[in-house]
């Protein structure tokens, strides 16, 4: 199974990159820029073309939240034409297109952990261009997984987890947002999901049940709840720590507003595919771990 992800120095791509390592018969390639780039559409199939793939991971996006109220055309450039490009190219090349979204597509005011067929309503750009993002991947590839995450994470790349982890470092206590609930959810994680999809895909050539699915941690908590966690992992590591206090949203202004729902229920994607996140918390152990104990320590700031 040869898959093509989008986006080489994402999260979800090198995870993905890394999964495959280790299975036997499975290579991930990861294509960007200059060959892709998504704010140029006419390099993406050519450079999809030159991979030879079985199955297209859209995993490359605009993910600056704040700096997309500013930038707006490029955002929708990147995250919806862009995507829709990506989707257009897989079927042209005649294969599926599994495409990652965001929680960000909701307004965050449900009372619950939010399901596929719940009204979408974006608070701003970032959000907007993700959904405008869906529905140009639809469009284009009736063969597509559109797999809505959240709160992502990982040993690679800018994340939270991290972020805590640096800034640990030198202060005794950090300030945290209380009153944002979600799911945190590990890239390695989702690279593992997205390669067992990958292979019903490529076992089931009459797979019918494509569409959009949520794909997020197992359990939930608030900002400030996630990083006493990372806190608690990383000091029993003997890694940096910190005390963490909770504020309130307003005590922590951004230029984008923030759904302060975000839970995804990801109860249709474990049904359909019989893969369901481990709990939360062990997830960030595992990426804590790897961090403090050095085998990505030297990236912790980046």
């Amino acid at each position: 199974m040869r898959l093509a992800v989008t986006g080489r120095e994402g999260q979800v791509a090198a995870s993905l990159v890394e999964a495959a390592r280790g299975r036997d018969g499975v290579e991930v390639v990861a294509v960007g820029r200059p060959a892709l780039d998504l704010a140029r559409p006419d390099t993406v199939l050519a450079a999809l073309e030159a991979t030879r793939p079985e199955i297209v991971v859209s995993a490359a996006a605009y993910t600056a939240v704040d700096q997309a109220e500013d930038e707006k055309d490029l955002a929708f450039a990147v995250n919806a034409i862009g995507a829709g490009k990506v989707a257009e190219a897989a079927a042209r090349l005649g294969v599926p297109v599994i495409h990652l979204s965001t929680d960000y597509v909701f307004d965050g005011t449900k009372d619950g952990a939010y399901v596929e067929t719940d009204p979408t309503a974006p608070l701003g750009v970032y959000g907007a261009s993700k959904l405008a993002g869906e529905e140009a991947v639809a469009a284009a590839n009736p063969r597509h997984l559109i797999l809505r995450t959240a709160w992502v994470y990982s040993p690679f790349g800018k994340n939270f987890v991290k972020t805590m982890l640096r800034l640990s470092t030198d202060r005794d206590e950090i300030s945290v947002v209380a009153d944002q609930w979600g799911n945190p959810t590990s890239a390695l994680d989702i690279a593992d999901a997205i390669l067992h999809a990958a292979a019903r895909l490529q076992d089931d050539k009459n797979f019918a049940a494509f569409g959009v699915y949520h794909l997020a941690g197992e359990g939930e908590t608030n900002w400030s709840g996630c990083a006493r966690h990372v806190m608690g992992a990383s000091r029993a590591l003997g890694g940096p720590h910190a005390r963490v206090r909770d504020i309130a949203t307003v005590d922590y202004p951004t230029k984008a507003l923030r759904p302060a729902n975000s839970r995804l229920s990801s109860v249709k994607f474990e049904d359909v595919f019989q893969w369901r996140a481990p709990p939360w918390r062990a997830s960030v152990e595992a990426v804590a771990s790897r961090l403090v104990g050095g085998e990505t320590k030297s990236t912790m700031s980046t």
